[in-house]
């Protein structure tokens, strides 16, 4: 899939506007020798004219790479960097830059104000392109980015009207397979336990439970939600209010392993028993899911898979200056194991 970029000026229309070559564009913005010093005011005033922001593929011209990428951080609650997803995405991503000779740089983004530095800093050529990762709604520093024509990729999306190129896993189809999987099982008190509301996967698997019970022809029945952050503590916390509020519960869906396994633990205090009162499924698939008691049920992210994909678009980008903006979703899958 793709959609058209904005239209930002190109370095071949500050060529024109300035009536001189393409390379010559290039050697001026690269501060490079042999330019006549009123050709470089032509161009710089050109630049000026046209809102020009000199870009990665500028600078290839001239040999000036960094040889490095960001990974930006933009999740405000430190906590959620403990939780594996963190750690796996970073693993997969150096992986699949072992052999290109970039680096990988994390950095944290959580404010207007770092906003703006690290725009800048990017700008300044000191890294090739932009990795984001824990986007949440309304955070405008995917826009800041491609106004500014800088390759970037998001690990998955503000919404489903996002534009900047991304890479995520299917998150309605993957809680639609595990809530049918507890149906399919007899299960009919379903509930789920949420991400935080703000971040779209969270909202798409919301929507896979929900489409599930409606397939089922259980639509008219309550939705039994309840929020998380992701954190083992807030799995506990959400399923104890589940257990209150819904006595009869049989069934759960949970938003990580981690919460999956703080629902576990609240379960077991509450004297139910998982499987036979209660069947509960996670999201991930870490290696946590088989060191819970019992083992858990899971949805699979292919977490390899979105690493690779995520630099294989950022590198296209970067060396070709893509004009269309690019989205893959990849396939989840259901792991059964002694949780259900």
């Amino acid at each position: 899939m793709g959609k058209r970029r904005p239209g930002a000026p190109t370095l071949e229309e500050v060529a024109v506007h300035a009536r001189v070559g393409r390379g010559t564009v290039s050697r001026v913005i690269n501060n490079a020798a042999g330019v006549k010093d009123s050709t470089r005011r032509a161009v710089q005033r050109a630049i000026e004219e046209l809102g020009y922001v000199p870009n990665l593929a500028a600078r290839s011209l001239a040999g000036r790479r960094a040889d490095a990428v960001a990974l930006v951080m933009t999740e405000p609650d430190w906590r959620q960097f403990a939780e594996p997803f963190f750690s796996e995405i970073v693993r997969s991503l150096g992986d699949a830059l072992t052999d290109t000779g970039i680096q990988l740089l994390l950095t944290l983004v959580r404010s207007d104000t770092e906003r703006q530095r690290f725009l800048e800093y990017a700008r300044g050529g000191r890294v090739d392109g932009v990795l984001l990762m824990s986007v949440h709604a309304g955070d405008p520093l995917p826009d800041m980015l491609a106004e500014a024509r800088l390759p970037t990729v998001l690990l998955g999306r503000r919404s489903g009207e996002e534009y900047v190129s991304y890479v995520d896993a299917d998150n309605i189809g993957g809680a639609r397979s595990a809530v049918s999987h507890l149906l399919r099982q007899g299960r009919r008190v379903i509930a789920t336990i949420t991400g935080p509301l703000d971040l779209y996967a969270a909202q798409c698997r919301l929507r896979g439970y929900e489409e599930a019970l409606a397939m089922a022809g259980l639509e008219g029945e309550p939705t039994r939600v309840a929020e998380s952050d992701f954190t083992a503590e807030s799995g506990r916390r959400a399923m104890a209010e589940l257990i209150e509020r819904y006595p009869d519960i049989d069934g759960v869906l949970a938003a990580s392993d981690t919460t999956a396994a703080g629902a576990l633990e609240a379960l077991r205090a509450a004297g139910r028993r998982v499987p036979e009162d209660v069947a509960v499924i996670g999201f991930d698939d870490f290696s946590l899911a088989q060191r819970t008691e019992p083992r858990l049920t899971t949805v699979r992210q292919p977490i390899e898979e979105i690493g690779r994909a995520m630099i294989r678009l950022l590198l296209e980008e970067m060396e070709e200056g893509a004009v269309a903006w690019r989205h893959v979703i990849l396939r989840t899958e259901l792991v059964v194991r002694e949780s259900t």
